[in-house]
């Protein structure tokens, strides 16, 4: 099971910490890992890339383990922050009603 935590400040979401394979196929084959993936690495490609944040993230591939954390931001970056993360959530939200017992998701 993948262990997902956001973590919100006054409504914005400013970190996150993935942990764990699925389990859902054989690892290097898991549709439901592979999404999940793809849904977070790129918010965070979108952070850095298009909104150009230095985010301090660290990544483990072999163990399934991704967390990242935003540095404090101005209204603006803040705004493009709000609008790729807000985006990944309902992404996560969606995949976790369907693969539920695969996903765990809490938001603190």
């Amino acid at each position: 099971m993948t262990k997902v935590e956001v973590t919100r400040k006054r409504g914005h979401i400013v970190s996150l910490t993935a942990d764990g394979h699925t389990g859902y196929g054989v690892i290097g084959e898991d549709i439901v890992c592979a999404a999940l993936s793809s849904i977070i690495q790129t918010a965070l490609l979108g952070l850095m890339a298009v909104v150009g944040i230095k985010v301090e993230f660290d990544r483990r591939d072999e163990q399934g383990y991704l967390a990242f954390t935003l540095p404090e931001l101005d209204e603006d970056r803040r705004h493009d922050a709000d609008v790729i993360l807000d985006t990944m959530f309902l992404g996560l939200s969606d995949l976790y009603e369907t693969y539920s017992d695969f996903i765990e998701l809490t938001t603190k």
